[in-house]
């Protein structure tokens, strides 16, 4: 940025009053490179009373003096705003929330947080919290947007979540209360570090679904361009924090009690509308991680409510994928997918009608197919319990003629097909993938 403002770059040293050192090293940061695009110093021990300043051709004793004046005015605000917000304790703040609107339908930030604190507290069973860490993460959401009505957020939004930390410590919050409401923001960008405390992942993820699933309720999403509430960042933040914990969790469930929180209804497919967004932001993460397209969109397809176990399959289908007997796999299972597809409303397979050798062949290894140990969605097991069926599968399909005229035995054929079709559900829709 600096140096598309200037033609002629003259760096300069300032300095300020080590006592400004005493401001959280966050404000003190921001203050040099938002509002003046100067550059910190920092040592190995931390932040030192300097700043380097770029003049546009122009440099010199007499310039730094010009910066350090206006650095000082800078920091003179923020410390007035520092010490006026601290003459309360955060939880002091909570009630002004009221006054700030979230969205217009939804309420103001008040009301967000009272739904946070709700979900937080259903969350934290999933999510293995023990009853230490819930009564962290339940506090933790009852302050984690109270520092959007202090003067210092008011005057630098950017470090709302830094100065809720800091407010809480001052407080007499217990650390983890602290950490908890600055991870909450956690991821920020691309990149960013994580959430990574029990009840700093919680009110994260919390958060997050607050905000997808009561937008998607009222019928806001984004569109092309467009996207006021910076919701495919949110989306993208939850499936990076389940996968980076490595964390199992049904995203229809944490949707499910978002929605119920809002205490109103919403259009029938607003779960459905706001998943498969989740799913499409997972997709464009597994893409720009090198995973192949059709291999992430099989998966997705049957697991996106599972961010990290949809991640795990992907990395073994990739691999599958490659294996040389792949082709004999799919074309296998693709033969019994093809010939049921259009085909609903089946009586149950019955082995009575089942009179030729390689319809028999089939069930029984189907069976044992089925009785097979499956961890859910793992395409190891799928495909280890599929694999030993391959050989019936063949020869059911060159000896015996599935659609044949008789309906009673051509149902019967067709219900045991539909039987093999469905050892992949939960896994993957292996149509998706190319060469099916």
């Amino acid at each position: 940025e600096v140096t598309n403002l200037v033609e002629a770059p003259a760096a300069v040293l300032g300095s300020f009053d080590k006592s400004r050192l005493e401001l959280p090293r966050e404000v003190l940061v921001s203050v040099m490179k938002q509002h003046q695009r100067y550059f910190p110093v920092e040592s190995k021990q931390g932040l030192l009373p300097y700043f380097i300043a770029v003049g546009n051709g122009v440099g010199g004793r007499q310039v730094a003096r010009g910066n350090e004046a206006v650095i000082r005015a800078r920091f003179a605000d923020a410390a007035y705003f520092v010490a006026r917000d601290l003459r309360m304790p955060l939880e002091a703040y909570v009630p002004r929330l009221e006054t700030l609107t979230f969205q217009a339908e939804l309420g103001s930030m008040l009301d967000k947080t009272r739904r946070i604190e709700r979900l937080v507290d259903r969350l934290a069973t999933p999510f293995g919290l023990t009853p230490a860490d819930r009564r962290i993460a339940v506090r933790a959401a009852r302050l984690c947007k109270a520092d959007l009505a202090t003067h210092m957020v008011k005057d630098m939004t950017s470090l709302q979540g830094v100065m809720g930390r800091y407010y809480a410590l001052q407080s007499g919050e217990p650390e983890l209360v602290g950490q908890a409401i600055l991870e909450h923001y956690l991821p920020r960008t691309t990149g960013d570090e994580l959430p990574k405390s029990g009840p700093g992942i919680v009110l994260a993820v919390a958060d997050r679904l607050d905000s997808l699933m009561g937008l998607f309720a009222i019928g806001i999403q984004p569109t092309g361009t467009r996207d006021p509430y910076a919701l495919r960042r949110a989306a993208l933040g939850v499936v990076q924090i389940l996968t980076a914990q490595r964390r199992n969790f049904d995203l229809r469930t944490g949707l499910g009690w978002a929605l119920e929180g809002l205490g109103r209804p919403a259009a029938e497919q607003a779960l459905p509308d706001c998943l498969a967004f989740i799913a499409a932001r997972q997709q464009r993460l597994l893409l720009g991680e090198g995973w192949p397209h059709d291999v992430s969109e099989a998966v997705l397809a049957a697991q996106s409510h599972d961010p990290y176990r949809a991640a795990l399959a992907v990395k073994a289908l990739a691999g599958w994928v490659k294996q040389p007997d792949w082709p004999k796999i799919l074309q296998a299972y693709a033969r019994c997918v093809r010939i049921t597809r259009d085909v609903s409303g089946l009586p149950r397979f019955s082995p009575d009608r089942a009179d030729e050798p390689a319809t028999r062949a089939l069930a029984q290894a189907l069976s044992a197919a089925e009785r097979v140990p499956r961890q859910n969605g793992a395409i190891d097991d799928f495909i280890q319990a599929l694999r030993p069926v391959i050989p019936a599968i063949d020869r059911f399909f060159e000896e015996v003629l599935v659609m044949t005229d008789e309906r009673a035995v051509r149902e019967n054929r067709l219900a045991l097909l539909q039987r093999v079709v469905k050892l992949a559900e939960g896994v993957a829709d292996f149509s998706r993938l190319e060469g099916f």
